[in-house]
């Protein structure tokens, strides 16, 4: 099951109170006051683990609270601190604040970790409010509530291709033969559900490098408005440093003209977000072993008119693959590199300033 999206109720803990307390020891019968303060609260941390790739353990376990701190004692002893809990997230998580909108954190690296609610201050005891000119003082304070809050928790895919086109163009058989993914492979639309992911490697042992792939489930025209599950579909493709848009040149395809195909996903990718349409993008001709030269030759045309890379394929008989995995290592590199110059500047631009 592959769970991209949920709604947790979180508690910190509440602070514990302070006592109201005075010694009463053999030859101290006005020891004075000794309300020892409540503890603190546990907060509620979250931290990004590589270890989890869904968000499905908080489906089913929507609420957490951390445990409250202890009420102050006597002789002046303050109470234990409630224990802090820590919720385990995917990289590549969102958190929303599910009232506002507003996004609190993006969890894009391994081992991040923040404080989503605060726990209560505990109490002040009585011992803290003792003055030269008030001294049995019998005020206290309670402890303070900890937060309470609601949040949405998005998880986006980390991966640096995405596969995309209408159903049944061959992306799934495809990464299967990029990589050692085995997703599940049937001649009807939508048996991709969920996206999958598959690591590519390229190049000799000593220079070898590697991307990460994922086969986005099939898109349709309305996808960005949510048909045939569109919208769950287009946000994993945010991420990702390139596209590469298998069309369908067989006689079996489901959209007859491939050019048509080309602009029904291009379009639901800029109504879905602009940035979308201007990610860098590789076209990929499927199914040329039983292609229908008219539609082949018609979708060159096209790549030609638009500057696009064209790359005819067969996954089945492995003809075109090694070129096309090389072009997309190529292609990642640069995008690699040019966000690292980016990240660079931005990095001595702050230190300037």
């Amino acid at each position: 099951m592959f769970i991209d999206e949920a709604t947790i109720r979180i508690k910190a803990g509440d602070g514990g109170n302070g006592c109201v307390a005075f010694r009463r020891e053999a030859y101290e019968p006005r020891g004075g006051p000794s309300g020892g303060d409540g503890g603190d609260g546990g907060d509620v941390i979250m931290e990004s683990s590589e270890r989890h790739n869904t968000l499905v353990h908080f489906r089913f376990n929507p609420e957490y609270k951390a445990q409250r701190g202890q009420h102050g004692m006597g002789s002046n002893c303050t109470g234990k601190q409630g224990e802090d809990i820590v919720l385990k997230v995917p990289v590549g998580t969102i958190v929303y604040d599910s009232e506002t909108g507003q996004k609190v954190y993006d969890f894009s690296r391994p081992d991040d970790r923040i404080i989503i609610a605060k726990g209560g201050r505990g109490g002040r005891g009585n011992a803290r409010f003792a003055t030269s000119t008030h001294q049995a003082p019998r005020e206290h304070d309670d402890g303070r509530p900890g937060e309470e809050r609601t949040f949405r928790l998005e998880l986006k895919l980390l991966a640096d291709v995405a596969l995309i086109g209408y159903p049944n163009v061959g992306k799934s058989t495809l990464i299967s033969r990029l990589s050692a993914a085995r997703p599940k492979i049937a001649d009807y639309p939508f048996t991709t559900l969920q996206p999958n992911l598959g690591v590519v490697s390229v190049g000799e042992a000593r220079e070898e490098r590697s991307f990460v792939v994922a086969d986005i489930p099939g898109l349709i025209e309305g996808a960005h408005t949510g048909a045939g599950l569109g919208t769950q579909f287009l946000r994993h493709i945010e991420r990702t440093r390139l596209l590469v848009h298998l069309v369908d040149v067989s006689d079996t395809s489901v959209q007859p003209d491939p050019v048509k195909d080309v602009e029904v996903i291009n379009g639901e990718l800029e109504s879905f977000d602009a940035k979308l349409e201007e990610k860098l993008m590789i076209m990929v001709a499927s199914k040329i072993d039983v292609a229908n030269k008219d539609k082949l030759a018609k979708l060159k045309r096209y790549c030609k008119k638009h500057g696009l890379e064209l790359f005819p394929i067969s996954a089945v008989t492995g003809k075109g693959i090694e070129e096309l995995k090389y072009a997309m290592a190529k292609k990642v590199d640069e995008v690699r590199a040019s966000q690292a110059e980016l990240e660079s500047e931005a990095l001595n631009s702050r230190v300037e300033e």
